[in-house]
């Protein structure tokens, strides 16, 4: 076996590895709160959230989980909350694409964490920017007390989903809302600020205070039929619109409203037949190295990822650390750039560090953004970037500036924008790439992702010489073997946080992927996407 076809196997095993981690992590996480707790929920004639969305959406379709990771590894203190105690993503209900969320009564009775608010934030920002109608499945306690203060006041916390309910009321995007269990308090108000709310007999409730606190606050004796049941919200107070015998009743209501809502004009976004990619798909597995340091071709990935393995580079020759190019993703037209990880020269002969953005690279980034947007073609960043190129040369090159002048264009660019995080995206790059804070109407990372201000190594080493200049300064002596370990912890606790579940964890990406499941991933967004206006292109002020 040559060298090239050993370390062709050996990124091939490195990746399916780790998409097989990501698969065993799934799993115990689809568990919610665990098996004794789902056995309890159907003792009481409930379906599980996963259960409800798998009947309501059609058969043979998928369902794209956005958050499945959301609040891994946290909350250890409370006993953890897997998927942050919701099930929210994008499926297919009698035929159209819809947002859904669904409390997992599995994790704390569907109590709100800080994550599960944020989740719940995400999902309607994905209905509102996409115009896609929004089912909520409602089973929850409320807000988990322990932590109401970082769930409760501010202006991301619970009350923003209210304030969304009305603003979608007033665009005209459909909400439906099915009470299936517990909806108390302040959670109230979800439901009912929907469109059309369901209420299922006997496992369904609302009410802003339960028995307890009824008792409590005014003396009142009263059981939680008579208080907030099917029959008084439904008959007595009006306060829903239709009573379901059951939860399979209740689904198949939803879907057939769902069938009877009126169609939005699309906004025109190029489609032709979908073509596979000439290149086998898993033929990316070996190209894709192991060592995020390593160099590798870039474009033979993309190659893997579009119909047909075609595409049309924009500028080839100059700014090569940075990818631009047309091409289909399921029979999409896309604008694609991506990070170049190839070492390369560059017209004067002088050699470029892959996955640096010089100022050549962001002056053609801006310039192929704007005209993506002018021709009104969805852009797909694939991220695999240290930063911006740094020393003297750069800073005279006016390095700043022309970053400036890429970070202006994606902030401004109205097409929908999707982000792939496949490797590195560090620093200034991540935000140059569409990182979250730039609004990607989906942003996704393969297992190999890595999310940081910079790299583990980069970082422990700054940190390590400004600690140790500080102890010098205070005469200190300066022990090598201390400064070691020093790094050594430093880097620890960096490479920990810039791995693709920190992320995931807290939602600054919306799911782990498999790299194969990345054309779907992104035909389904763009799908979703033409379903709203865009506004007009103004890039605003550039410093050229």
């Amino acid at each position: 076996m040559s060298k090239v076809d050993l370390t062709k196997s050996q990124n091939e095993d490195a990746m399916k590895l780790a998409i097989s981690r990501v698969n065993h992590r799934l799993k115990a996480i689809y568990l919610g709160g665990g098996q004794k707790k789902i056995d309890k929920l159907h003792s009481k004639n409930k379906m599980t959230a996963r259960e409800r969305i798998d009947y309501l959406i059609d058969d043979d379709t998928p369902f794209f989980e956005i958050g499945a990771f959301a609040g891994y590894e946290m909350y250890e203190e409370y006993g953890g909350c897997p998927a942050g105690g919701v099930v929210t993503g994008i499926g297919r209900v009698s035929g159209r694409q819809c947002v859904i969320v669904a409390n997992d009564a599995t994790v704390k009775a569907g109590a709100w964490f800080p994550i599960t608010g944020k989740k719940n934030l995400r999902a309607q920002e994905i209905a509102m920017e996409n115009r896609l109608p929004i089912i909520y499945l409602v089973d929850s306690a409320g807000v988990f007390l322990p932590m109401q203060d970082e769930i409760f006041p501010d202006k991301e916390h619970f009350g923003r989903i209210f304030r969304n309910n009305a603003r979608m009321s007033s665009m005209g995007i459909p909400q439906i809302a099915a009470i299936m269990g517990s909806c108390v308090a302040g959670g109230a108000y979800l439901p009912i600020m929907s469109d059309e709310a369901l209420i299922v007999e006997k496992t369904g409730s609302i009410f802003l205070a339960g028995p307890y606190l009824v008792k409590a606050a005014i003396g009142e004796d009263v059981d939680q039929e008579t208080l907030g049941g099917a029959t008084t919200q439904s008959e007595i107070s009006g306060v829903t619109d239709y009573k379901m015998p059951d939860d399979p009743t209740c689904l198949d209501t939803i879907r057939d409203l769902v069938s009877q809502i009126g169609h939005f004009e699309k906004t025109g976004f190029d489609r032709i037949e979908a073509k596979p990619p000439q290149v086998d798909p898993e033929e990316l597995f070996g190209l894709f190295p192991e060592n995020p340091t390593k160099p590798y071709k870039t474009i033979e990935v993309i190659k893997c990822l579009v119909d047909d393995s075609k595409v049309t580079e924009y500028k080839k020759g100059y700014g090569k650390t940075i990818i631009c190019a047309y091409a289909r993703i399921d029979g999409w037209s896309v604008g694609i750039v991506a990070n170049n990880r190839q070492v390369v020269k560059n017209a004067k002969g002088e050699m470029q560090f892959g996955g640096v953005i010089y100022s050549d690279s962001a002056d053609k980034a801006s310039r192929f953004i704007m005209i993506c947007n002018q021709k009104k073609i969805p852009l797909v960043f694939l991220h695999d970037v240290t930063g911006f190129m740094v020393g003297t040369r750069s800073e005279h090159g006016g390095i700043i500036k022309d970053g400036a002048k890429m970070v202006n264009a994606v902030s401004n660019s109205t097409v929908p924008k999707f982000s792939v995080i496949m490797g590195n995206s560090y620093g200034a790059g991540n935000y140059a790439m569409c990182g979250k804070a730039y609004d990607p109407r989906l942003i996704v990372a393969w297992p190999t992702a890595r999310v940081a201000v910079m790299g583990g190594s980069q970082a422990a080493k700054v940190l390590t010489q400004i600690q140790m200049a500080s102890r010098k300064a205070k005469g200190e002596a300066l022990d090598p073997e201390a400064e070691q370990e020093l790094y050594q912890k430093i880097k620890s606790r960096y490479d920990e946080q810039t791995t693709a579940y920190y992320a995931a964890a807290r939602l600054w990406v919306d799911a782990i992927i498999n790299p194969l499941e990345t054309r779907r991933v992104i035909s389904l967004g763009i799908e979703a996407a033409s379903n709203a206006p865009m506004e007009p292109f103004n890039v605003g002020v550039l410093q050229t």
